[in-house]
This record gives C-alpha cells, sequence and structure tokens, in this order.
C-alpha cells in the first residue's frame, strides 16, 4: 500500500507505543468527550434530528476517523458546519434521505481519497473559507432563536433565512422568559469559564448548571425529555438505509454537498493540527477515513460526519500523542451514553442553544474577516460574495461562486502580470563570461520583443495584440522568451499566429531562452525548426545574425 494511504495508527504502533503515551491519550481522550457531549447533541438538535443521532455519530464517526486517519490528532463527530445542510435534507427527505445521503457521500470521500483529490482542496481561496463558515455561523445561530427565547411558531419553522427571521418576529410575544434566562446563566457560565477557567469544560458545566437550575426551580422550559423522551442507553444495532433508485437520484445533490462540505472541513481541520504540532497529516487517506465514518455513521442512525477543529484543537491542548486519544474519546463518550442516559431528558434546549450560540460565535473569524475586507477590492468581492450567497442562497452554491470568482480575479492578476517590450540592440552585448564585445547597433532590419511573466490564456489577447504590430519591413524579428516560466497551449498558438504572419511577409522569426516547457508546449503548435530559430540567448540570435552579414 502507498504511504499516503497509510494510516497514522499504523504508523505509531510501528513507532513503539507505551504506557506512558496511553496514559496522555487517555486523558486528552477524556478531555475531548467532555467537551464532546453536550455539542454532539446541540449539534444534531440543531439539524432537526433527535440528540441521540449526535452521539451515535460522535461515537461511531469519530472511532473510525481516528482509527483510520491520516492525522494524528484528529476528533472527528458532528459539526456545526454541517447544520445547515443536514437540516435542509431531513426537511426535503426525511431521516431515511438524510441517512442515504450520508451513506453515499461517504463512498464518494474513499473515491476522492483513493484518486488523491485531497491535495486540490488547498485550492480553495482563502476568502472562500472565511465568508463560507461566517455565512454558516449567521445560520446557525439564527436557527437557534426558536429555542433561545422560548418561541411557539403557528405553523412549521421556515427554512429560508429571510422567511425565517420573518416568523420569528411575528411570534415575538410568544417568548418565553424562563427560556431566555435559561440560555443566558448558560451563556454567561461559558464566557466567565473561558476567562477565569479556561481549561475547564466549560460547555458540560453550563449544561450541568443550567439543567439544574431548571429542574430545582421547575422552569417551563422544554427539555430533551419533553420534546424527544430523552436519549437510549447505547448503539442501535447497524441496519443499511432505505435503498431505491428514485430515492438515490433525489439525494445525490445532498450527497454531493456532504462529501464536498466533509472534505473541506476535516482537512482545513488537519492542517490547523499540523500547525499546533508541527506533524503532517496524510490527505488522501483522511478522505478514506471521512468516507468509512459516514458509511458506517448512517448505518447506526448518526449524521454526517467530518474533522472538527475546535474538539482537535482541545485533542491537542490536552495533550494527545496518537491517534489513539480520539478512539478513547468515542469509547469515553459511549461510557457516558450508557451510564447517564437518564440524565440527559432534564437537559433544557434553550441551554443547548446557547452553546449553539457561542458556536456560532467563534466560528466566524473576525480578525480575518475584516482583514480581508480592507486587503484588495477582489478579496472583498470574494469574501462577500461567498458570504451573502451561503446566507441568503445555498452553501454548495456560495462555494462555487466564491471559487469561480476568485479564480477569475487569479487570472486577471496574472494576465496583468505578463510585460511585454520592445527592446534596440545595443551596442554591445554582455557574453555569458562577463566581457563585452561590439554586436549589431540600431539595425533597421532587426527588431526584439521581451516577454516576461506567465503566458497563458489570459494574457495570450493582449500579448498577441502587441507581436501583431511587428513592422513588415522587418528582415529578423527575435522573441525573447528567457523571462517565461510557463507558457500553455492559447499562448503557443498566438505565438504560431505571429509566426504565419511572419512567413507571409519574409521575416525571419528567432525565438531565444525558451526553457523546456515552453519548448514542448510550442514545438505542439508546429512552431519548430525550420519554420522557426531556437537559440540560447538573444546574444547568440545576434551572432547568428552578424556571421550572415559577413562575406
Amino acid at each position: 500500500m502507498p504511504d499516503s494511504l497509510v494510516p497514522k495508527t499504523v504508523s505509531i504502533l510501528a513507532e513503539g507505543y507505551g504506557a506512558a503515551r496511553l496514559k496522555a491519550d487517555a486523558l486528552a481522550g477524556l478531555t475531548v468527550a467532555i467537551v464532546a457531549l453536550p455539542l454532539s447533541m446541540a449539534i444534531a438538535i440543531g439539524s432537526g434530528v433527535t440528540p441521540d443521532r449526535g452521539l451515535y455519530t460522535a461515537i461511531v464517526g469519530g472511532f473510525l476517523v481516528s482509527l483510520l486517519g491520516g492525522s494524528r490528532v484528529q476528533i472527528g463527530g458532528p459539526a456545526g458546519a454541517f447544520i445547515v445542510l443536514v437540516a435542509a435534507t431531513v426537511a426535503r427527505h426525511g431521516v431515511d434521505g438524510l441517512l442515504l445521503a450520508t451513506f453515499m457521500s461517504g463512498f464518494m470521500l474513499i473515491a476522492a481519497g483513493y484518486l488523491r483529490l485531497g491535495q486540490y482542496i488547498k485550492f480553495i481561496p482563502y476568502p472562500v473559507t472565511v465568508g463560507f463558515t461566517a455565512g454558516i455561523a449567521v445560520i446557525i445561530f439564527a436557527s437557534q432563536l426558536r429555542d433561545l427565547f422560548g418561541l411557539t411558531l403557528a405553523g412549521a419553522e421556515p427554512g429560508p433565512i429571510v422567511d425565517k427571521v420573518a416568523a420569528l418576529a411575528q411570534a415575538a410575544g410568544t417568548v418565553n422568559w424562563a427560556a431566555v434566562l435559561t440560555a443566558a446563566l448558560t451563556v454567561g457560565i461559558i464566557l466567565a469559564l473561558r476567562r477565569v477557567r479556561p481549561h475547564w469544560p466549560g460547555m458540560l458545566i453550563a449544561v450541568a448548571a443550567a439543567s439544574t437550575f431548571v429542574a430545582l426551580l421547575q422552569l417551563p422550559t422544554e427539555t430533551i425529555g419533553s420534546r424527544f423522551g430523552g436519549i437510549p442507553r447505547g448503539l442501535p444495532l447497524p441496519a443499511l438505509p432505505p435503498l431505491s433508485l428514485e430515492k438515490a437520484a433525489a439525494v445525490f445533490p445532498d450527497a454531493v454537498s456532504f462529501a464536498l462540505l466533509g472534505a473541506i472541513e476535516s482537512l482545513l481541520s488537519a492542517v490547523v493540527a499540523d500547525g499546533m504540532t508541527g506533524r503532517r497529516h496524510r490527505s488522501s487517506v483522511e478522505l478514506v477515513a471521512q468516507g468509512a465514518a459516514n458509511i458506517c455513521s448512517a448505518l447506526f442512525g448518526g449524521i454526517c460526519v467530518t474533522g472538527t477543529i475546535a474538539r482537535t484543537a482541545t485533542n491537542v491542548r490536552a495533550g494527545a500523542t496518537s491517534p489513539v486519544s480520539g478512539i478513547l474519546h468515542s469509547a469515553f463518550l459511549l461510557l457516558f451514553m450508557l451510564l447517564a442516559a437518564p440524565l440527559a431528558s432534564y437537559i433544557p434546549l434553550a441551554s443547548l442553544a446557547g452553546v449553539l450560540a457561542i458556536v456560532a460565535w467563534n466560528m466566524i473569524e473576525k480578525p480575518a474577516f475584516m482583514a480581508l475586507l480592507r486587503s484588495s477590492y477582489g478579496d472583498a468581492v470574494v469574501l462577500l460574495a461567498t458570504f451573502l450567497i451561503v446566507v441568503f442562497r445555498e452553501l454548495t452554491e456560495g462555494i462555487v461562486v466564491g471559487f469561480a470568482l476568485g479564480a477569475v480575479l487569479f487570472i486577471d492578476r496574472m494576465a496583468r502580470s505578463i510585460s511585454v517590450q520592445e527592446a534596440r540592440p545595443l551596442s554591445a552585448q554582455r557574453q555569458e563570461n562577463g566581457d563585452e564585445r561590439p554586436v549589431i547597433a540600431d539595425d533597421p532590419d532587426t527588431v526584439i520583443y521581451r516577454l516576461s511573466g506567465i503566458f497563458f490564456f489570459g494574457s495570450a489577447a493582449t500579448v498577441g495584440t502587441v507581436l501583431d504590430r511587428i513592422a513588415d519591413q522587418r528582415r529578423n524579428f527575435i522573441l525573447d522568451c528567457s523571462d517565461v516560466p510557463f507558457m500553455d497551449s492559447t499562448a503557443a498558438n498566438v505565438i504560431e499566429g505571429t509566426l504565419r504572419k511572419a512567413e507571409r511577409t519574409g521575416v525571419r522569426f528567432i525565438i531565444t531562452g525558451a526553457r523546456s516547457q515552453v519548448r514542448r508546449a510550442l514545438y505542439q503548435h508546429h512552431v519548430r525548426p525550420p519554420r522557426v530559430m531556437m537559440r540560447a540567448s538573444v546574444a547568440a540570435a545576434l551572432d547568428t545574425i552578424r556571421t550572415e552579414r559577413v562575406p
């Protein structure tokens, strides 16, 4: 098996794994499990499914991401970034459709891993990822307003954000102040502990405190028990999601969206982990692991699995040394589920909404967002376009439009970077050994053009316009390509058109300084001897002209 597809667990075992590392990984896994317990349930509820499905996802998916993945410290599970996609899929196709889409996305991710597509995720522009994440955060926060304020809606809560906000505004008279107080208490405890005890599991402590507060005072606010009837004590038996060709075709776009977002989110999380640990993850095997995790999560009734940046960072800060910490995090979650499932019924939904409000706020990269707005017009356009389309239209559409805008702006910048300059023959030409000797000076029969920069389809029209100005009365035309690192087929075709014009008018065409890649592109378009002369430098080309004039 190629090294790029070998899981990190194999590498860790080959290095040698002892009791000291196991202790460190166990403590890190326990820390992450404490963080993941309330978060997994909150994300599931925010996604429009029951809280137990979030736990199934963290237990089954998190186990496989760590066991099979390409990162030493990656933690897999349900992610806030998926809330919008999962909720929309459930609304359109039901839970069975969600499970099938998750199942299908797993195979897509495995295929992407074996095709080595993980390396191309790095081509997504930074403004796209920042705008995309901020847009998701806004949608997540909007989706929690109902539970934060304990609102009672006349009908189902709309999906589009404009309709959602309008419906919530109409229900403003139904505010449940007990829910508001519970949510405020949760947020306040999380923020206070973050300041005075940053290493404590603030989310779990806040949810536990809020649950106790509501239970003791018997406040009239919804809980997991009152809405969902609690959570089961253990995992269900695995079962295939309902399969049919019609259903698969219907959920296929959702599966593609799950796979795309899962790949982006998991690899970004792995990159963050690399920055914190100084290690390098294996992107291809990471995608394979994500695929296997999504397949098995769907079999156990879970939702989409991906690498989670916040839990991965917590794992690193807690002292994790290997994927064993992620495996143990899943084991601890299963243990919590077996022992404490009855207590989950007392958790107020307003408290979990407060947790997700904090998650949404943390997702927005505020310094990066403001810096991109100030950096350049192009980056600001890409950032805002991605952000607004994600918020008001659709997630995948936001990524595609943002990527397309970024690509167009990049092409425009690269096209502007090329220069075409006419150079007159000098009275002396420096040789390779540094000496200078006389050459043809102010020769009316010779013209020299120098190209500098990447010559590709974006700059082909500009360069072609300049080259078309070759005067018919010139006998020798020298095109210096020594500063052209790359030339594509469109650019080579422009050169071939200039060569045809030179042939019609009897002008001798000489190309100098062409690198091997440039020569290959030119030869493929029939720009080769004897139609054109190839010389190593302008000096060599002038030598050729001078020699032919000597009687």
